[in-house]
């Protein structure tokens, strides 16, 4: 049975709160995960919550925030991707007046922030290697000091750290302060890829169907089509796909047709849609032994990520503009089929 979240609260984001059933699904990886979210929450110990893009990281951070004796103080998030590395030490610790230009008036940071609370750092994996002894550092003393400050400001945080990135390859390339992973990697939660646990999908739909104001439906085919998708963008990707469901079908039954529409390209028109092959074709395409389908998309995802890293000059960030994906979600898929962007 699913327990209640304790305290319901709204954090300083402004964003409503997750709760404890909101961590869609019945698998064992699920299951795992909820059960750990229970065991820790009210543990003080860093927690790192690794996983692909789109997975549910931050989701699990609210929970282990709501769940603990923490929930009546701030939750604050810091996504260390977004803010510009000349920035991320002021945007963490704060500033003085007059501390670099532009800097008019004393301002606190999230640390500052987030005091008696929780601080969760996403994406601390794109963190620069400067910034990364200024966290290391705080962690350990559990004292900041604002930029262009001398006055060394006590602090009560739990900080949660989440990453899409390798941290033990990018540790061994020397992308990762060794110490730093340790001092964050206390309390380890790895959140699965969707595809690994897609018996979750039925659920995932009917849970994100709610949250549309006019709820389309899918038959069993369609679900049964939807749990054999492969999801590059995880629940993410799901949950994206439902509400474009509804924006187009709203009031409808989406049947194998619709999603096929949907799945391929939501803004194509139908007839431009290239015909299924016939029995036969599909017969001599498979042969007589089949076909490893995962070995085949691997294959085909790392070719065409290649020819767009060389059509990029290794360009992280162009290739996935060009890939129309990410910049995350490309560094996880190159991690994971082993693509190095310096070969390009």
């Amino acid at each position: 049975m699913q327990r209640e979240n304790k305290r319901p609260i709204q954090d300083q984001a402004g964003k409503m709160p997750v709760n404890l059933a909101e961590l869609i699904g019945s698998s064992k990886a699920i299951s795992t995960i909820r059960d750990e979210i229970l065991k820790v929450s009210d543990s003080n110990a860093s927690v790192l919550i690794t996983g692909p893009s789109g997975s549910g990281k931050d989701v699990v951070a609210q929970l282990l925030h709501q769940r603990s004796r923490r929930a009546v103080r701030p939750y604050i998030a810091l996504n260390c991707a977004a803010v510009p590395a000349e920035l991320l030490e002021s945007e963490m610790f704060g500033h003085e007046q007059g501390a670099f230009t532009g800097a008019v008036k004393a301002r606190s940071g999230r640390f500052e922030a987030a005091n008696g609370g929780t601080l969760f750092l996403d994406e601390v994996g794109d963190m620069p290697l400067a910034m990364q002894a200024k966290l290391l550092r705080a962690l350990e003393t559990r004292v900041v000091e604002r930029v262009g400050g001398m006055l060394p400001i006590p602090l009560d945080v739990r900080v949660i750290a989440a990453t899409s990135v390798d941290l033990a390859a990018a540790m061994a390339n020397g992308r990762f302060r060794a110490d730093l992973l340790y001092r964050l990697d206390v309390i380890h939660i790895a959140m699965p890829p969707l595809a690994d646990h897609a018996e979750d999908v039925p659920a995932l739909v009917q849970h994100f169907l709610r949250q549309q104001a006019n709820p389309a439906r899918f038959t069993t085919a369609a679900l049964d089509a939807l749990q054999a998708w492969p999801w590059p963008g995880n629940v993410r990707e799901l949950r994206n796909l439902v509400e474009r469901a509804c924006v187009h079908y709203g009031g409808e039954v989406i049947g194998r047709e619709a999603l096929d529409r949907l799945l391929r390209n939501p803004r194509a028109p139908a007839a431009t849609a290239s015909p299924e092959p016939a029995p036969a074709e599909t017969a001599k395409l498979l042969g007589p032994d089949g076909v490893d389908l995962k070995q085949l998309l691997a294959d085909l995802e790392r070719a065409y990520i290649r020819a767009a890293l060389e059509q990029t000059g290794g360009t992280i960030s162009h290739t996935a503009r060009l890939l129309r994906l990410q910049r995350t979600t490309l560094i996880e898929k190159m991690r994971r089929l082993e693509i190095d962007s310096r070969a390009a």
